[in-house]
């Protein structure tokens, strides 16, 4: 009975340890990334804008989530703050192209093709912030994603060498209990991330070299 209940304590001690270092890792990112994000009236001028992939639609449209980033990058393509876009998302498969969902959203907005660039290996964040130097050779970047995912964002492309701020797309209102799971989820996807970089350091798709200007 004495080791039963000195092996609950000890299981209960790991489990409070763990809910305290995620969220000691989500605080960190947080502080983090708050003098690198603005607003779009104020972010400083880059020459590209990284927009990163999110869900689609069953039609191979883009999602919510997806076309509220995608929005506001050509915001900022409109207003002068960026001269290319590079779209890079997931297309492992044939019937799933996130890149072409947010050209399409982003032609339809009134952006010329030839300033659209498209990342077709941008699985996770990750990968799209190592492929943004190392295959398109980005130096500086406006960021777009949502508030729940721009720390992460920040951290993974200003660790490979990409100089970046961030700019929130919140053109879109999403449901609470949404905006619970997401930020949950990225508690882990945080801690992910800072292994990643400082221990793992898994490589992406790469390919030949394909500088964007």
């Amino acid at each position: 009975m004495l080791l039963l209940k000195i092996g609950v304590r000890f299981f209960l001690f790991l489990g409070l340890f763990a809910i305290f270092v995620l969220f000691l890792t989500r605080f960190v990112f947080l502080i983090y990334a708050s003098p690198m994000t603005f607003s779009l009236d104020i972010v400083p001028e880059r020459k590209v804008a990284i927009v990163f992939g999110a869900g689609l639609l069953r039609d191979g449209s883009a999602g919510p989530v997806l076309s509220d980033r995608v929005e506001t990058a050509v915001k900022l393509y409109q207003a002068g703050k960026v001269d290319k876009l590079l779209m890079s998302g997931d297309n492992r498969f044939v019937e799933y192209n996130e890149p072409e969902a947010m050209r399409q959203y982003a032609l339809k907005a009134g952006v010329p093709d030839e300033d659209i660039v498209l990342d077709y290996a941008g699985r996770r964040t990750y990968d799209t912030c190592y492929r943004a130097y190392e295959i398109f050779k980005v130096k500086s970047a406006i960021l777009v994603t949502q508030p729940f995912h721009m720390a992460r964002a920040l951290y993974l492309c200003n660790s490979f060498g990409v100089e970046s701020v961030g700019v929130e797309a919140d053109n879109r209102y999403f449901l609470k209990r949404s905006r619970l799971i997401w930020n949950t989820r990225e508690l882990f996807a945080m801690m992910g991330a800072a292994w990643d970089v400082m221990f793992a350091h898994p490589l992406p798709v790469l390919g030949e070299p394909e500088p964007i200007f």
